[in-house]
């Protein structure tokens, strides 16, 4: 569920860029820059889905769209490289799947819109320069749900002015310093 909401979500957000690279140049077939750790294989259904998602909008392959990937197959090392590959390609936009091709393509450009996907805290990062106002060239989906957990008992708070008690759940897997800021944040909100 959470991987369709992702990859719905990532492919109406590169849909919007799209249309705006189609509207500045019509004759020109967007091209979109996808940048890995992964290889190919580990990453088949999620690319499945990518372009199911964008076929749905009304791109085809090789007429509309195009597309460069690059796939880092675990060598973070490939990566700047890569990103370096993209921009030379002049894409429309590149995706990012995690933090290192973020910043690989943060690193590569200024200009091109990225959109990231699976990444921690993008403020914490360096990729936006606050939640509110991102600014810059960087977009997209964050798995930033601990830090959110005050945000969601005040939104939560909101919706039910009633309630007096809320219970949390912390995943056991999580470190103990990363419990520790998850229950603190809903902490901080509750005494609100």
């Amino acid at each position: 569920m959470k991987t369709t909401a992702l990859l719905a979500t990532l492919v109406l957000g590169l849909g919007l860029v799209l249309l705006a690279a189609d509207a500045q140049q019509p004759t020109h077939v967007p091209r979109i820059g996808v940048l890995i750790t992964n290889s190919r294989a580990s990453e088949s259904r999620s690319i499945a889905a990518f372009h199911q998602g964008l076929h749905e909008l009304g791109y085809v392959e090789g007429q509309t769209i195009e597309f460069a990937y690059r796939y880092a197959e675990g060598h973070l090392e490939q990566l700047p490289q890569f990103a370096a590959e993209l921009v030379q390609l002049n894409v429309a936009v590149i995706v990012t799947t995690g933090n290192p091709p973020t910043r690989a393509a943060q690193h590569a450009t200024q200009t091109i819109p990225i959109v990231m996907t699976v990444v921690g805290d993008p403020l914490e990062a360096g990729f936006v320069a606050s939640r509110a106002q991102p600014g810059g060239n960087i977009t997209g989906l964050t798995q930033m749900s601990r830090q959110l957990n005050g945000t969601r008992i005040e939104l939560l708070k909101e919706a039910s002015p009633a309630i007096a008690r809320v219970a949390v759940f912390v995943d056991e897997t999580l470190t103990a310093q990363q419990r520790a800021v998850s229950l603190h944040e809903a902490q901080l909100a509750s005494q609100a």
